[in-house]
């Protein structure tokens, strides 16, 4: 079984030499951004979730979307205009401000952050939700912020995360409330080990033999459309291919890798989308058996079809966007280390409370309904 692919590993070249002045860079990046998220997270994720949430969810969800999504947006700033990153949508146009479901084919650790380059540009990187591995949340800082943006953490077994899925996901059917769903329906990321295995799966039960993509994993797509399908717009199949390796986290740090992220984009509506489980399910493996052939296109031709739907990140709003976040941080940094002791009380009473959130999953419920 032949599993090679362009990106397959990434014992290749890089794109670019990691240098000192890339080492520092990426280090100095690294730190802004979990300076900013810790402040970001006490002195506003704190009281949109455990105090505005008390009064309302839609305006919590409201706040928390506005200063986290300017965070967020700090990150494709980072990838395409410091590290010099080419991202290229192609395929559908995504207009403003939909209700969407996404799901994507999982090449490396790091494909979920360049969803929110299209984010940024639809306006609605503040209201992107992952379903993300449990043990994700356990990360300092990070895991906080997963919590405050109420991604949804799973075991990656259906008889422990099905009711806990399912009362995640009914708490997103506001209309009233932007959302961006991103699931990864096979449920890891690409290795040749694990397509191996996967292709073995697939030969003993008479599914379809696939190279660039694992076998997808049925059950949570098909809860997420059962409880959200009626205050969706649409769905929207993403598949991501790298040029020339597929980027780790450091990498993208260092802006090492990749030289190019390629997005291909389909629109589905969802009367296309079958109702009953085992359609759905037998239409989700079509889909990935398309996404496999696309994919071999993209790796023998180089691009995907149809290129040039997006434009380029604005340099001035990046710009904006960052010193925004960067004198909120300072202030608030600030205030934490020089001004009174009450400030510092306030900062560690915070920081208990979100770890404790995030550890028991907890969120108040509203008491008065604004």
């Amino acid at each position: 079984m032949d599993v090679q692919s362009p990106c397959t590993l990434r014992n290749g070249p890089r794109h670019q030499p990691l240098t000192p002045f890339k080492a520092v860079r990426g280090v100095l990046c690294l730190v802004m951004l979990i300076l900013t998220a810790f402040m970001l997270l006490v002195f506003c994720g704190f009281w949109a979730v455990m105090g505005l949430r008390f009064f309302s969810v839609h305006y919590s969800r409201t706040t928390t979307a506005f200063f986290f999504g300017c965070w967020i947006a700090l990150w494709p700033f980072l990838f395409e205009k410091i590290n010099k990153t080419k991202v290229v949508f192609s395929g559908d146009y995504v207009p403003n401000r939909e209700r969407v479901l996404l799901i994507a084919n999982h090449r490396t650790e790091v494909d979920w952050m360049y969803l929110w380059d299209l984010a940024l540009r639809k306006g609605c990187v503040g209201s992107i939700r992952y379903i993300l591995k449990s043990s994700l949340m356990k990360l300092p800082v990070f895991g906080w912020v997963f919590h405050v943006m109420e991604f949804i953490p799973v075991e990656r077994k259906w008889e422990a995360d099905e009711s806990k899925l399912r009362r995640m996901l009914s708490s997103y059917t506001d209309p009233k409330d932007p959302l961006w769903l991103a699931v990864f329906p096979e449920g890891t990321d690409f290795t040749e080990q694990k397509c191996i295995r996967s292709q073995k799966y697939a030969s003993e039960n008479g599914l379809p033999i696939l190279k660039h993509v694992l076998l997808p994993k049925t059950k949570g797509f098909c809860a997420c459309l059962e409880e959200l399908r009626s205050s969706l717009d649409a769905v929207y199949d993403l598949t991501i291919g790298y040029k020339h390796n597929c980027p780790s986290f450091l990498d993208n740090a260092f802006g090492v890798d990749p030289a190019e992220v390629h997005i291909h984009i389909r629109r589905i509506s969802l009367t296309d989308i079958p109702h009953s489980e085992n359609e759905a399910a037998s239409w989700l493996m079509d889909t990935f058996s398309r996404k496999d052939q696309l994919l071999r296109d993209f790796y023998s031709q180089g691009h995907f079809p149809h290129e040039g739907i997006e434009g380029e990140l604005s340099t001035w709003k990046c710009l904006v966007n960052f010193a925004f976040v960067f004198f909120l941080t300072s202030a608030c940094t600030f205030l934490t280390l020089f001004a009174s002791v009450w400030f510092k009380i306030y900062v560690t009473t915070a920081c208990a409370l979100l770890a404790t959130a995030t550890y028991f999953n907890f969120r108040p419920s509203p008491i008065v309904c604004l």
